[in-house]
């Protein structure tokens, strides 16, 4: 199986796209603040925008469907012909381990940062009787699933051209064991027709 292009060019893009709204949920976490009641002697949070916790569970999808792109192609190594024994499968097996390890701690990150996120404080707390306690997604949650989403495209495009090596190798040999074949039974029955021959 040859390397595909167009292959190559959607993991890549979805992955880039993934980590630009990785990079853009980081810097757009909710931040709150309290504020006072003005009717009693409350407080209570105040939120800003929830926008990073809709770029985190897209770019959460973006990451699943370049998993699932690479995985239907190669066939995850459950299904399909089986590789050609030797370096270039040892190579796909490293790196079919990487990226499933890479995906799934990007897909983890963007996932629990973008729940603790939209998780707003609903309580109340008694105006001078101590501070409040906003909730808030603490710092580099985001920035992790951003740098994992790279380490998974990484994994993810070496995977898919170790596999396709591999699979073109498993090919090649095939392909030159018919030649083998062939050529053996030509001279064969070059040797039966010259004998053949020599008796006539």
């Amino acid at each position: 199986m040859a390397v595909s292009v167009s292959i190559v060019s959607i993991i890549t893009s979805l992955h880039l796209i993934a980590f630009v709204l990785a990079v853009g949920a980081e810097r757009r976490r909710s931040t709150a603040k309290v504020q006072p009641d003005e009717y009693d002697e409350k407080t209570y949070c105040v939120y800003d925008s929830d926008a990073s916790t809709a770029y985190g569970l897209t770019a959460f999808g973006l990451l699943l469907i370049s998993q699932t792109v690479v995985n239907g192609v190669t066939k995850c190594f459950c299904f399909g012909k089986g590789l050609l024994g030797g370096r270039s499968t040892t190579v796909a097996v490293f790196f079919f381990a990487f990226s499933w390890v890479s995906f799934l701690g990007a897909e983890a990150c963007l996932l629990a940062g973008s729940a603790r996120n939209a998780y707003h404080t609903k309580y109340r707390g008694d105006f001078g009787w101590g501070n409040l306690s906003c909730a808030t997604l603490r710092k580099g949650v985001f920035a992790a699933g951003a740098a994992l989403s790279l380490l998974s495209m990484i994994g993810s495009i070496l995977y898919y051209w170790a596999h396709s090596k591999a699979d073109t190798g498993g090919w090649q040999k095939h392909h030159n064991e018919g030649l083998g074949m062939t050529s053996a039974y030509a001279d064969n029955h070059q040797q039966q027709t010259t004998s053949e021959f020599q008796k006539v």
